[in-house]
């Protein structure tokens, strides 16, 4: 079991940066791989950004690559999105995962057994 806690979210220019932080508690962190998903208001939740176990991995899809990156810190249980050059169609709660069954979590949200509660980013144009 493992309890994670979003934080980081907020109101941006276009163009600005926010970095997403996802704090896991409970069973050791290292044993996850972490994701991020974002949904905005009437659409489906999208995939935003994977990371294996090992870190060893990556995956972003077109619409984020290049602009959002992930990244973990097993020290303090701790898995970031750090995200530049934010557009109006960004925004979006965002909500950070984590696969106790998978090495790599990818972009399936079927892949992810807990979830945390949400942060809500908005991009203003």
């Amino acid at each position: 079991q493992v309890q994670l806690v979003e934080s980081g979210g907020g109101l941006v220019q276009a163009g600005g940066s926010l970095r997403l932080s996802c704090a896991a508690s409970g069973r050791t962190f290292s044993s996850y791989s972490m994701g991020w998903f974002r949904q905005a208001p009437r659409k489906e939740r999208e995939f935003v950004a994977a990371i294996s176990r090992s870190g060893g991995s990556i995956g972003y899809p077109d619409s984020v690559k290049g602009r959002f990156t992930i990244s973990g810190d097993n020290a303090k249980n701790t898995v970031y999105l750090q995200m530049n050059s934010l557009k109006p169609e960004d925004t979006a709660v965002y909500y950070c995962a984590a696969s106790a069954s998978t090495y790599y979590g990818g972009s399936l949200p079927s892949n992810y057994d807990y979830w945390g509660q949400g942060t809500q980013v908005t991009v203003s144009s």
